[in-house]
């Protein structure tokens, strides 16, 4: 009887040693991998990545974008160039321009489209000349243009002379020189040299 008592007593405390051995497993289970089974992130350790590119937090400090030109009133029109395009002359503002008024019969026009289509190329960024064609047909302006080599200055089509009044320009040809606040600082005549003068001087304001 003694011997099956001591038996019986031996077997409980090897069942209680098992499950003692099997809680301290879990636990160091635990604490090798940092969290608990479905709990948060362990303090301090560093979040699983998502593939997810980072969110930015903040913008390059470069400082504001430059305000766009104010548009004064006497560049507010548009138009079609002798090439089908529409053109804007709000897109001018903030710089000098040239406005050139011609019609394609006109002598005195073919004498100052050589020198146009000289300077117009190298002032084209800091002053830009704008061709008004008028008086005429369609078809003799597009000549003109091509015989005088201008087909890289734009050529605003105005055959119902809208542009020539809104200008009160009653003659060819006619040079109106707008400077960067908006002023009409010259509007009548100018040969090749004087216009060639006045347009570099407007370049380097």
């Amino acid at each position: 009887m003694r011997i099956s008592r001591a038996w019986t007593g031996a077997g409980q405390l090897r069942r209680a040693a098992t499950a003692g051995a099997l809680v301290v497993a879990l636990f160091g289970v635990a604490a090798c991998t940092g969290t608990a089974p479905g709990g948060p992130t362990a303090a301090g350790s560093t979040p699983a990545s998502t593939g997810a590119p980072p969110t930015p937090t903040g913008t390059a400090t470069g400082g504001p974008p430059a305000a766009p030109a104010q548009v004064p009133a006497v560049l507010r029109f548009t138009g079609t160039t002798l090439g089908g395009a529409a053109f804007d002359a709000a897109q001018l503002a903030g710089k000098p321009v040239v406005l050139w008024f011609w019609a394609p019969w006109c002598a005195t026009c073919a004498s100052q489209a050589w020198t146009v289509a000289e300077i117009e190329p190298r002032y084209r960024d800091t002053v830009p000349i704008i061709g008004v064609a008028g008086l005429g047909e369609r078809k003799a302006m597009k000549e003109f243009v091509t015989e005088f080599d201008l087909g890289a200055t734009p050529q605003i089509e105005d055959t119902t002379g809208a542009l020539w009044k809104r200008f009160k320009v009653t003659e060819q040809s006619i040079f109106v020189i707008i400077d960067r606040n908006g002023t009409v600082v010259h509007q009548g005549f100018l040969d090749g040299e004087a216009l060639t003068a006045k347009v570099a001087a407007l370049a380097g304001a």
